[in-house]
């Protein structure tokens, strides 16, 4: 008796035991190949490429690799000199310009005077002098006419002329990080030619590549936490978008347009990766983000986050990190 009683809860361990190992088996199952989580996830950010809009030489940087700057900080100068006596030279031409449209005005008063004189004389001149004068003041008019047009053109010229010489010290946009910067003075820039980029650090996001049978189980607006290489504390955020469409590339475009399709094909299919979008609502005090860094990007279906987005405070001091005007203090 004492046997089978002992033979009975060896049977009845052993078969809880593997009950149990089924049981966290299917739940690690379910979490790796069914849950909406990803470890090929990254941070990243806009990035602005900072060119000068007009050419010429650099006379002045006021910048260096990999330092924050606000949004309307000089970055550099490109030969204000030259654009300054451009300016000049075009608040030159409108003087020329107002001086040859009092003198045509002048000079059609007095050609009206003369018209108005002759036609009063009657009979006692002849049709050819009054057709003459009447030619005169037409003439007086059409040069009236041109000297407003260049005018015109003259104030065009200095607008155009403020412009570069606004231009010519070069401003960020954004606020955010100077990236790839190697620039000097003496070094002549081209306009529209990027020569640095700069990070913008209020454009931070989060994007997960997720497995293409892992899309149904998650909508937009679900909380999501995200998870830094090398670092325990959580980033919280909100799923943002989903992308529209990825390249397929099993099939491209022949010479005559038409589909060329690879005649192998792998038996063997993997699920396709899709991006998927994370807007970060909250970080870590003292948290540095870094565009690039690796993350692995955990959904939670069903658990919309309705708590206060992160806001865009104004730009930190230049001693401030990126996490410091990007940081919510409200408690999750």
């Amino acid at each position: 008796m004492n046997w089978l009683r002992a033979s009975a809860g060896r049977l009845l361990l052993t078969l809880s035991m593997v009950f149990c190992a089924a049981i966290l088996g299917w739940i690690m199952w379910d979490y790796y190949m069914e849950a909406p989580w990803t470890r090929d996830g990254s941070v990243a950010a806009d990035v602005v490429q900072v060119s000068a809009d007009v050419s010429g030489l650099v006379t002045d940087v006021r910048v260096h690799d990999n330092q924050f700057v606000h949004s309307g900080d000089i970055l550099f100068l490109v030969d204000q000199e030259r654009y300054a006596a451009q300016l000049a030279q075009a608040d030159a031409a409108i003087a020329n310009a107002r001086a040859a449209i009092a003198n045509a005005q002048a000079t059609l008063d007095n050609a009206r005077r003369q018209k108005r004189r002759y036609l009063s004389l009657g009979d006692l001149v002849s049709q050819e002098v009054r057709d003459q004068h009447v030619t005169t003041v037409e003439q007086a008019a059409a040069a009236l006419q041109q000297a407003q047009a260049n005018l015109g053109q003259a104030q065009a010229n200095r607008e155009i002329a403020a412009i570069n010489l606004r231009r010519s010290a070069v401003r960020a946009q954004v606020n955010g990080y100077v990236t790839g910067f190697s620039l000097r003075p003496g070094d002549y820039v081209g306009a529209g030619s990027a020569r640095f980029a700069l990070l913008d650090t209020d454009s931070y996001y989060v994007v997960g590549y997720f497995e293409e049978n892992k899309l149904h189980r998650f909508r937009l607006g679900d909380k999501v936490r995200v998870n830094l290489l090398g670092d325990r504390r959580p980033l919280w955020g909100h799923v943002q978008s989903l992308a529209a469409g990825i390249t397929d590339r099993q099939q491209n475009q022949s010479g005559v347009l038409l589909p060329n399709i690879t005649p192998t094909f792998n038996w063997v299919r993997l699920a396709q990766r899709v991006p998927v979008r994370v807007a970060i609502d909250r970080i870590p005090p003292g948290l540095r983000l870094v565009a690039g860094r690796t993350a692995t990007v955990t959904i939670l279906p069903g658990t919309p986050d309705a708590g206060p987005r992160r806001t865009v405070a104004s730009a930190p001091a230049p001693t401030a990190t990126a996490a410091d005007h990007l940081h919510d203090e409200t408690p999750r």
